[in-house]
């Protein structure tokens, strides 16, 4: 086999809205979020062993071995299955820490994918998505593998066809700890539920001609616009140009355009002082195969 035989893609993911319904005795909070492949992402290389050792063959700066959720991934199945087989794992980072795209949790989700083909375990995708939501509230929805409404601590995922869009993402020069909005006291956590059924019949025609008309909002963005002006400053002027939303807990923003070159134009206008690039959306998982 060949090294592309053995490399995966991780894609990161937007939320179109993040509603915050309410707060669980536990701490945990109730969302509702339309979650959106798009096709920029890490990408890794797990190579089986037959020693049983998980080794992260190449560093990531500023996580250390025990953080790191590609290894807690492949520990966890190891054990979960009883496989005697190891891995290699060497992350190839494009996407920011701290950016809201779902990075950490698509890199576990895709070792998941990969390891779960590489050991013969075969497991059927439900399974992988329990097993993934002890590693975080994002990795069922990677595994999973579609665009969708989310619900619950955002485990519990209705597909969603969505129109083709393309989008213009700038990641501010911070990393946005999730924990810490979540727990902030102005945080607002009464948003009204949406019904799916009131939902999918809303969903369409109006979004569709405007694309960039996104539905509802991100409840996470006052919070951190507050404590990070540069994510504030961002939102503002992309929002010259488009209706823009901060993605996740922070800290990247991102505007919906229906045609590539619209979000290259806008890129074109960023100052030099941002960074940004233009993705396309996808309607599922480059690894969506590799489970039942």
């Amino acid at each position: 086999m060949t090294d592309r035989d053995f490399t995966y893609p991780a894609p990161a993911k937007l939320n179109l809205f993040l509603h915050v319904i309410d707060r669980r005795p536990d701490g945990y909070h109730l969302l509702q979020s339309l979650f959106r492949l798009i096709d920029r992402g890490d990408r890794l290389r797990i190579v089986p062993r037959r020693d049983g050792r998980i080794h992260r063959a190449r560093p990531l700066a500023g996580v250390p071995e025990e953080s790191d959720l590609c290894l807690r991934a492949a520990r966890l199945l190891q054990e979960a299955s009883g496989c005697r087989q190891g891995a290699d794992i060497a992350l190839e980072k494009h996407l920011p820490l701290g950016g809201g795209l779902g990075g950490g949790s698509s890199d576990a989700a895709t070792v998941l994918l990969a390891l779960n083909q590489l050991w013969g375990l075969y497991w059927p995708r439900e399974r992988l998505q329990m097993l993934g939501l002890r590693l975080g509230a994002d990795v069922p929805f990677f595994i999973f593998g579609r665009n969708a409404f989310a619900e619950g601590v955002g485990e519990t995922l209705q597909p969603v066809d969505l129109p083709p869009a393309w989008y213009l993402v700038i990641e501010p020069p911070v990393s946005v700890p999730t924990a810490e909005i979540f727990a902030a006291q102005n945080l607002t956590r009464n948003t009204k539920p949406i019904k799916m059924a009131d939902f999918s019949a809303g969903w369409g025609a109006d979004w569709v001609a405007g694309c960039g008309d996104l539905f509802g909002q991100n409840d996470l963005e006052p919070v951190v616009c507050e404590r990070y002006p540069e994510v504030a400053r961002t939102l503002a002027w992309l929002r010259q140009y488009a209706e823009a939303r901060m993605t996740g807990s922070g800290a990247c923003v991102f505007a919906a355009f229906a045609a590539e070159q619209d979000a290259r134009a806008v890129l074109a206008r960023m100052p030099e002082d941002m960074t940004g690039w233009v993705a396309r959306g996808l309607d599922e998982h480059p690894l969506r195969a590799l489970a039942d």
